[in-house]
Formats: structure tokens, C-alpha cells, sequence
């Protein structure tokens, strides 16, 4: 009940502050397509569809994304004062921080008004499990439904859970066993370490292969 009105809290915070914003700056995915072919095509794509060979571990689709979830991970890559950067990568930080505030929105736009073209699922036998995962969880384990919060179709909501339909296998994979490490950190109230720390490798492969097979 208390997670319940906290989680209740967060969304509706969330989604005031995003409305305050909003008012003051309205993105313009054009200006987000011009950084986007100078800063970010060479490893996502000019739109957003990373297809670059080998590197789905580290190149995630962007395309069709969460605009405000892609803010946010944009601005967690850079340190903020003293503090170090909520999401440490050096290299999105290298991108990342040629941005200004308004760079990032129009990028996030850019990115989430293009059409996704979705990864192809890797191995079939896997989707059972995975399936069952994101509907059920495991109530056993304390795991729950991935699609409480990613949605039924894995579309994602506003701005802490990403889309994670069509995304690659291997990334979201990766991602999965980072989170479950605690080398990634920036979720809030430590919700997707507590989930992984659960996840085997064989429940986290699975649930990646079917987020990658959702449309």
C-alpha cells in the first residue's frame, strides 16, 4: 500500500513538473534532426534506428522511444555540480554534453516522432518464459509484471519507464544484468535493481526476447 501511494506520488509529480516544463519550452524535432545527423548518426542513426554491425549491446533503437524518457537518460549522462552523472558512460557523456537544455529536448522529440524498425527476435524457444514474466512476473520471487509499468505492448510511459518494444535482445539484456550489478543507477526509488537482483540470466534473457518481439 505504502509502494502503491509513493509510486502514485512519483507519476503525478512527474507528470505536473513535465506540464510546468512544457509551458516554458516546446521542442522542435527539426532542430533535433540537425543535431541528431551531426552528433548522434553514427552510432544510432540519423533517425533513431541504430543498425550499425555488432553493436546492439551498446547502440540502442531510439527511434519511437519515450521523448521524456530520453530527455531524462540525456541528462543523467552529465555530471550536475559536483555530483557525478546519475548514468556513467563516457562516451554518452561525450555526446551528451555538447547539448543545452534545449538541444536535448529537440533531440528526445526528434528521436521519438520517427517510426521504430524493430529488432528481430533471436531465440523463439525463450519467449514462453519471457512472455509470462511481463504479463505475470513471479509473484513467488517478488518479481513483478514488466508490464505494469512499460504497458501491455511495451510502449513505455512517461518519463521513467522506456519503451522496450522492439528494442534489442542484447541491449535491454545488458541493461537487465547493469541494473542487477548496480553499475546503472538512476532509477527511481532503485525499482529496476531491486526487480533485477531477482532476474537469473536465463529470466532476463527471456524477458528481452520477448520485449524485442512486442510491436
Amino acid at each position: 500500500m505504502i509502494r502503491s501511494a509513493a509510486m502514485a506520488i512519483l507519476l503525478a509529480t512527474t507528470v505536473i513538473a513535465q506540464a510546468a516544463e512544457g509551458e516554458k519550452f516546446k521542442a522542435d524535432p527539426a532542430q533535433g534532426k540537425a543535431l541528431a545527423e551531426a552528433i548522434c548518426v553514427a552510432c544510432h542513426g540519423a533517425d533513431g534506428n541504430s543498425e550499425v554491425p555488432d553493436s546492439p549491446t551498446i547502440n540502442p533503437k531510439l527511434a519511437g522511444q519515450v521523448e521524456e524518457y530520453l530527455y531524462k537518460q540525456l541528462s543523467n549522462f552529465v555530471p550536475v555540480g559536483d555530483k557525478p552523472a546519475l548514468r556513467d558512460n563516457p562516451i554518452m557523456f561525450g555526446m551528451a554534453a555538447t547539448l543545452d537544455e534545449e538541444g536535448k529536448r529537440n533531440v528526445a522529440a526528434w528521436f521519438a516522432s520517427q517510426k521504430l524498425n524493430p529488432a528481430v527476435v533471436q531465440d523463439q524457444s525463450r519467449l514462453p518464459l519471457g512472455q509470462r514474466l511481463w504479463r505475470q512476473g513471479d509473484h513467488k520471487k517478488g518479481i513483478p509484471a514488466c508490464a505494469g509499468c512499460h504497458g501491455p505492448a511495451g510502449a513505455g510511459m512517461p518519463a521513467q519507464y522506456p519503451r522496450l518494444a522492439g528494442q534489442f535482445p542484447e541491449y535491454t539484456a545488458i541493461q537487465l544484468k547493469a541494473f542487477r550489478l548496480e553499475e546503472r543507477g538512476n532509477d527511481p526509488e532503485k525499482m529496476m535493481r531491486m526487480i533485477a537482483a531477482k532476474l537469473s540470466d536465463a529470466e532476463i534473457q527471456a524477458v528481452s526476447e520477448y520485449a524485442a518481439s512486442l510491436r
